[in-house]
C-alpha cells in the first residue's frame, strides 16, 4: 500500500469519525445552502458567516458516507479565514483535482483527497460538500446535487 492511500485513509476515517464544525450552525450565520445527491442519500447543510466577504465561520449539518463527511469536514477546515474568491479558487481546485478536469494546484493537504479517484463512484460524494459550498457562497437557494 502506498504512503499516499494509507494516509489517504488515514485522514478519510478519522474526519468521518470526528468531523471538524459538525453539527455547528455559526452564530449569525448569514450564508446556508442544501445539498443532497438522492443515488445514496447523502445531503449536507453548509452555514457560513460571512462578515465584509471574509467567511469567519462555517459549519454543516446533515449525513452521508465516509467520504462525503470527510470531505465537508476537511473543507469546513481549509476555508475559514479566507475571502469568498479564495474559497472559490479553492473549489474549482479541489473540483478539479476530484474530476481530473483541470489543473489542481496547490491545495495544501486537501491533496489527500486524490485518493478519490481509486473508487470513481465516490467523487459525487466527495464533491457534494464543495457544491454546496459554492451554493452557500453564491446565496443560491436551489437544492444542490450532483447527480
Amino acid at each position: 500500500m502506498s504512503d499516499l492511500r494509507s494516509l489517504y485513509e488515514e485522514v478519510i476515517l478519522d474526519h468521518n469519525r470526528n468531523p471538524r464544525n459538525y453539527l455547528h450552525k455559526p452564530e449569525g450565520a448569514n450564508h446556508h445552502a442544501y445539498g443532497f445527491n438522492p443515488l445514496c442519500g447523502d445531503e449536507f447543510t453548509i452555514h457560513l458567516t460571512l462578515k465584509d466577504g471574509v467567511i469567519t465561520d462555517v459549519g454543516f449539518e446533515g449525513a452521508g458516507c465516509a467520504i462525503s463527511t470527510a470531505s465537508a469536514s476537511l473543507m469546513t477546515e481549509a476555508i475559514k479565514g479566507m475571502s469568498v474568491a479564495e474559497a472559490d479558487a479553492l473549489f474549482r481546485s479541489v473540483h478539479n483535482l476530484l474530476t481530473h478536469e483541470g489543473e489542481a494546484g496547490d491545495i495544501g493537504k486537501l491533496q489527500v483527497l486524490s485518493g478519490v479517484h481509486e473508487y470513481p463512484a465516490r467523487v459525487k460524494c466527495a464533491t457534494l460538500a464543495w457544491h454546496t459550498l459554492n451554493a452557500a457562497l453564491h446565496n443560491d437557494k436551489e437544492t444542490v446535487t450532483t447527480e
